[in-house]
């Protein structure tokens, strides 16, 4: 650790270097024990996102593991289930009302952070169900039900970066409805994402409503490239190969906020925004902020702020599950921007995989069928363990 992170304390320094810092994670037992708030005093925690795996994780495990001291108390949901279960409600309703009210529950917590931040932070993410990744239409209405269902200003709606996720998160900006862009893996389909939103905006605008109000992060997701090339690195076994391991994440990352940079403009690289944008921004409208995502490393041999300390730039979002943020707190080394100045070597890193034999429209291609993927199937174990507690309580919950 440097003696300036030593002193000033590493969550502190990234916050002042304009890094939003967001707990990935959510559970009621987080939020009633006061965990949540007591993350946001002491650990500069300004926003949550929450994905169908986390409430799989938080609900779901519950019913999973009878003999936890979780199963026994219900892990906060009991009380509600038993409610629901009497009202006959289908299993559906019941994990969107359970996951709602969390989100709802978050968002209270947060909402002095919303207010002191202008709208910068203070969010609370939930995403659309999974199984509607590939339908433009129901994303839309999922989008528009659940921010009807959470009620609070600082709800932003997750929603895949598919094909046909674009045009629903034109569609849901213009409503006004604040987006979170989730499972960007490519720098084409981020640039697809930021021209969705500039089209959202352009849609509220001719609607008649205060882009001011409406907030966008763009969710790029690190350590799952860096999992899925370092693999095929390791199959190739070369020294050159071996070599480029654990730089294809950081390098994708760097090159997505370049993208931004092209887009939104940075007064600190001296880089002019794009007509588009300086348009809407005439008209009081708010950046759609890259958000780092799946920070957590999965290779042991990392440092497990790799994807902390390595991501610094201003008007980020880095958005942590609880293991890395008190990793970062306890040993992370904050030298300021460390993403701007690395374009080179990171265009440099990604040819050299690809002179390699590896391909990144595959890769890039691969990991978001398999994101989708698996949130659909932690939304089916999160149906089944809820459905087969509904039953118990003899209602048929299909």
């Amino acid at each position: 650790m440097t003696e300036t992170t030593a002193t000033a304390g590493a969550l502190e320094l990234l916050s002042d270097e304009g890094v939003s810092i967001w707990l990935d994670d959510l559970s009621r037992r987080r939020i009633e024990s006061g965990n949540l708030a007591e993350l946001v005093e002491s650990k500069h925690v300004v926003g949550v996102t929450t994905n169908p795996s986390i409430f799989q994780a938080a609900i779901g495990s519950v019913w999973g593991s009878p003999r936890s001291s979780e199963a026994e108390s219900g892990g906060g949901y009991e009380e509600q289930l038993a409610d629901l279960a009497v009202r006959g409600v289908t299993v559906d309703e019941a994990v969107r009302m359970m996951t709602t009210a969390d989100v709802r529950a978050a968002a209270d917590v947060l909402r002095p952070v919303y207010d002191t931040t202008g709208g910068r932070d203070g969010w609370v993410s939930i995403e659309v169900d999974p199984r509607l990744a590939h339908e433009t239409a129901a994303t839309i209405a999922e989008a528009k039900q659940l921010a009807w269902l959470v009620d609070r200003p600082n709800v932003m709606i997750k929603i895949p970066a598919t094909e046909a996720g674009l045009p629903a998160i034109t569609e849901v900006i213009g409503l006004g409805i604040s987006v979170n862009v989730t499972l960007i893996f490519s720098l084409e389909r981020y640039r697809e994402v930021m021209d969705a939103y500039l089209a959202g905006l352009e849609k509220a605008r001719e609607r008649g409503l205060d882009l001011a109000e409406i907030h966008s992060v763009a969710s790029f997701f690190v350590s799952r490239v860096d999992a899925e090339i370092d693999k095929r690195l390791t199959v190739l076994g070369t020294p050159e190969a071996l070599a480029l391991k654990g730089r294809a994440a950081l390098a994708n990352a760097r090159l997505a906020y370049e993208a931004y940079e092209e887009v939104f403009g940075s007064a600190g690289n001296q880089t002019q925004p794009g007509e588009r944008w300086t348009a809407l921004a005439g008209d009081r409208a708010n950046k759609q902020r890259p958000l780092w995502a799946s920070t957590g490393v999965k290779d042991p041999a990392y440092k497990d702020t790799l994807y902390v300390d390595e991501l610094v730039a201003p008007g980020t979002v880095n958005t942590m599950p609880e293991a890395t943020l008190n990793a970062t707190a306890d040993h992370g080394e904050i030298t300021g921007d460390t993403v701007t100045r690395g374009y080179a070597q990171a265009r440099a890193d990604l040819d050299a995989v690809e002179r390699l034999g590896i391909s990144y429209d595959e890769v890039v291609r691969q990991l978001e069928n398999e994101g989708v993927a698996k949130f659909e199937v932690a939304w089916h174990d999160l149906l089944a363990a809820v459905t087969k507690s509904l039953e118990s309580k003899g209602v048929d919950a299909r």
